[in-house]
């Protein structure tokens, strides 16, 4: 178990320094492999938050594209209306990008706390989805503060290549994947399996489930809301149409399911998987792109429910 252990390891290790050597390899700004990879590893971020508040604790939410869109929003917000202050640089800043994962999370637990005290299964699920299209009305009736339907345009005399979104992306998947594998580590994890499998006898054993609900759909907001500044500072023109889409919340679902819920590498599986999948049909399909989505999702629920993870043990079951 040990040596296994240490043999995934060091592949993880290895690959990760294969996608650092990879932008020194092709022309970073001309590689459609770079904008692949670079979208691949938001979707592992958007994924790992899924993830943990549906892989790990049970809870499946429908909306985590109302994250995504809230951390884009926060971003462009405070970038254009300068709330840093007027000297502060906003591209690339590390603390706009980390507060724009704070405010989806206390979005998360502000609504969590109604929402998941009082529904559950499918009905907390639709419940999420309908965060999303309150947020997108709140956006699309925000004046001049949000940019209205058009949204917001950043800044971008800043730009000059691809190779740090290359690299931030990365270093962000490399983060919500190793932030994911401690979190499941220690009691919070624990806490999130036992609700997971029967919340009845978690709570006689004394853990609270709406506080450990919440925190779960809080740390899932967080890690889309991160992801969602990214892309925001990569298109410069944040809009409700660009970021509040509902795909960003079906997707990180299928990601998690193709590859594996409720383990450390089946979302970054399935997050490289479907970027492959979606670069095929945006360009061979692209008017049948949502149904060749929705298809993978009723396939894999139905021929592969514990995803490309779970697929070698069952196969030995079999």
């Amino acid at each position: 178990m040990k040596d296994m252990k240490t043999f995934y390891t060091g592949l993880v290790a290895l690959i990760v320094l294969g996608l650092i050597v990879v932008p020194f390899s092709v022309n970073v700004e001309r590689s459609y492999l770079i904008y692949f990879l670079f979208m691949a590893f938001i979707y592992v971020v958007i994924a790992q938050g899924w993830n943990v508040v549906g892989g790990y604790a049970g809870q499946i939410s429908l909306g985590q594209h109302a994250f995504f869109g809230l951390g884009a929003y926060t971003t462009a917000m405070f970038w254009v209306h300068g709330l840093l202050g007027t000297g502060a640089d906003y591209y690339f800043n590390p603390l706009l990008m980390i507060l724009s994962g704070i405010v989806p999370a206390i979005v998360a637990i502000i609504v969590g706390i109604p929402l998941l005290s009082r529904l559950r299964g499918d009905y907390f699920a639709l419940g999420s989805l309908g965060l999303g299209e309150i947020i997108r009305v709140f956006f699309v009736k925000g004046g001049d503060i949000t940019g209205a339907q058009d949204g917001l345009h950043l800044p971008s005399g800043g730009y000059e290549s691809m190779l740090p979104y290359y690299f931030v992306g990365l270093l962000l998947a490399v983060l919500a994947t190793v932030g994911v594998y401690f979190i499941m580590r220690s009691r919070i994890g624990m806490a999130f399996r036992a609700i997971n499998e029967d919340e009845v006898s978690a709570s006689s054993h004394g853990i609270n489930i709406l506080y450990y609900k919440i925190l779960a759909f809080a740390v899932g907001a967080f890690f889309t809301g991160v992801a969602g500044s990214l892309y925001g500072i990569y298109i410069f023109h944040v809009n409700p149409d660009s970021v509040l889409n509902i795909n960003y919340g079906l997707y990180p679902i299928l990601m998690c399911v193709l590859g594996g819920s409720a383990t450390i590498f089946g979302p970054v599986i399935g997050s490289f998987f479907m970027a492959g999948v979606f670069v095929i049909a945006e360009q061979h399909f692209p008017m049948i792109h949502p149904i060749i989505s929705g298809a993978l999702i009723v396939l894999v629920m139905r021929f592969m429910p514990t995803g490309i993870v779970g697929l070698k043990s069952r196969l030995q079951r079999d």
